[in-house]
């Protein structure tokens, strides 16, 4: 019985291995189906980097060829669908263009550098998948190679070469806006554009060059010129200046020097005026010693004020020598500057003309440009010459009409100052001789008898040849009982006391009463003028 238990568990024993081993074998095949069919699944889905674009082709979207991704991931079904990578990667594309013909029809070469790569846009992105997927980089260079050169030369044939030279972010610009549309086209975007260069075969370039750089050295020299022209007026102004103060101190120092002068003559002549009075009982003899000592002490200062009026303008003229040899420096330095400025001008000149012959050895093709280089370039340099030619020549009578105007008004003012200083001391010595004297006629009085010997001289010398040996006197009676010979000497007498009265009031010369008596004691006689009324004729009626 036991024995028999045995045996059945024994069995049974058996029985439940066998089935746990056929179950441990059943999941280990089902979970080597499932990995082996997890594996090539996860294989399928693709996680996109970020330069890169997945494309994953075969089945797709309505509408759509394709599906492309860009930072992102994506399950790519087995069988029914596939996928491709397009690298973003900048593509650097050298555009060796030459030849290219402008608006003026002159070939130039735009040597240039290009930078493209594929668009993450979705629409560039299809036309990458439609027209560059699978291709290589030198396969994709070579497209777009085409497309830039077809584009370059379009956009050189719509500009001029002095706009492409001079506005590079315009010509840049118009490259961007005609290059972009067709890049898209096959997937592509613009990323930069280098110029690396820009010339011409026929030298225009070069001339344009040629000539911005003579108007900046013709700029920079008159620039130049203007501040040696402001530092030169400064210097003359400072010098002016100098003079000027020199010349007020100097006229100070001597308008001080005769105040003290006039006042030490002032005083002399008050304590002679004083001893004069004191010495009214002196000798004649005495007077006349005193009026001569007066008169030769007057000279003296006359003569010393002569000096200094000529020593101030013997300094005026030393002055005016001296700006006068300012001025002719300053035309020498203009004049040598104007030579070298016209070589610089003639260098700039020749260069345009073997430019201009240059350009006209050029091909048949370009001879409207090169006309027309050629007759604009020489008129706008002649313009310019004429201009600053024209400028030079009236900046020059400026400066020698402002150098004229000063020298005439230093003169004028140094004669003017001469003459000023003469009069005023003539004035300062007479308003002396009133005030040493005691009013104006006794000063009157006295310079009339100072000049009376040269009067006397001078009368003596006018009647020196008139004989006196005899006088005839022819009568032929005469009127009122009185003969012509007695009416003369008795005219003559009633001349007397008008003449004395003269002479006294004018030279103070006292005459004898017994004289003017005489001519007063004459009778009064009586005429009838022509209208028959009387006129009373004595010898007072002169005075």
């Amino acid at each position: 019985m036991f024995s028999h238990l045995l045996s059945i568990s024994m069995l049974f024993a058996q029985a439940s291995n066998a089935l746990m081993f056929w179950l441990a074998g059943i999941a280990i095949a089902v979970m080597v189906v499932f990995f082996g069919l997890l594996i090539p699944l996860a294989s399928r889905y693709k996680r996109c980097p970020s330069n890169r674009v997945l494309v994953i082709y075969g089945r797709a979207a309505a509408g759509e060829v394709s599906k492309c991704i860009h930072g992102g991931a994506a399950f790519v079904v087995p069988l029914i669908q596939d996928y491709a990578w397009l690298s973003l990667e900048p593509i650097q594309i050298e555009i060796p263009l030459r030849g290219a013909l402008s608006a003026e029809n002159i070939r130039v070469n735009v040597p240039s550098v290009f930078t493209v790569a594929i668009g993450t846009s979705l629409e560039v992105m299809q036309n990458a998948a439609i027209r560059l997927l699978g291709l290589n980089t030198a396969q994709v260079k070579e497209q777009a190679e085409e497309i830039i050169f077809g584009q370059l030369r379009q956009v050189i044939a719509s500009m001029r070469i002095e706009d492409i030279n001079r506005d590079r972010d315009t010509f840049l610009e118009h490259i961007q806006r005609s290059l972009e549309p067709e890049l898209k086209k096959v997937g592509l975007v613009l990323i930069n554009v280098n110029i690396t260069d820009i010339t011409d075969e026929s030298g225009y370039i070069d001339a344009i060059g040629q000539k911005a750089a003579s108007q900046a050295i013709q700029q920079a020299r008159g620039d130049v010129a203007e501040q040696l022209k402001l530092g030169e007026t400064r210097v003359a102004e400072a010098e002016r200046d100098k003079v000027i103060q020199v010349a007020s101190a100097t006229k100070l120092r001597e308008i001080g020097t005769r105040e003290a002068q006039r006042e030490q003559a002032v005083r002399l002549a008050e304590l002679a005026k004083e001893q004069a009075i004191g010495e009214q009982t002196a000798a004649f003899e005495r007077e006349a010693q005193v009026k001569d000592a007066e008169r030769q002490m007057r000279i003296a200062l006359a003569d010393a004020n002569a000096k200094a009026v000529a020593g101030e303008n013997t300094a005026q003229a030393v002055i005016a020598a001296s700006q006068a040899e300012l001025l002719v420096k300053k035309a020498d330095a203009y004049a040598l500057g104007e030579t070298r400025k016209r070589e610089a001008e003639a260098a700039v000149l020749e260069a345009q003309n073997r430019a201009m012959a240059k350009a006209a050895l050029a091909e048949a093709e370009r001879v409207e440009a090169e006309r027309r280089a050629a007759l604009e370039a020489p008129a706008k340099a002649e313009k310019a010459k004429i201009v600053v030619q024209a400028e030079a020549e009236a900046e020059k009578r400026r400066i020698e009409a402002q150098g004229e105007a000063s020298a005439i008004f230093a003169k004028l003012e140094a004669e003017a100052r001469g003459q000023y200083e003469i009069l005023a001391k003539k004035g300062e010595g007479l308003r002396e001789i009133i005030s040493a004297c005691g009013s104006a006629k006794d000063a009157f009085q006295l310079l009339m008898l100072e000049h009376l010997d040269h009067l006397a001289a001078t009368s003596a010398e006018a009647i020196s040849n008139i004989k006196f040996d005899k006088v005839v006197v022819w009568e032929n009676g005469g009127q009122n009982g009185t003969t012509n010979t007695a009416s003369f000497l008795h005219g003559m007498a009633r001349t007397m006391p008008p003449m004395m009265q003269v002479l006294r009031d004018i030279g103070g010369v006292e005459i004898p009463e017994s004289l003017v008596k005489f001519a007063q004691n004459e009778p009064v006689t009586t005429a009838t003028a022509g209208n028959g009324a009387p006129v009373e004729n004595s010898a007072k009626a002169g005075v």
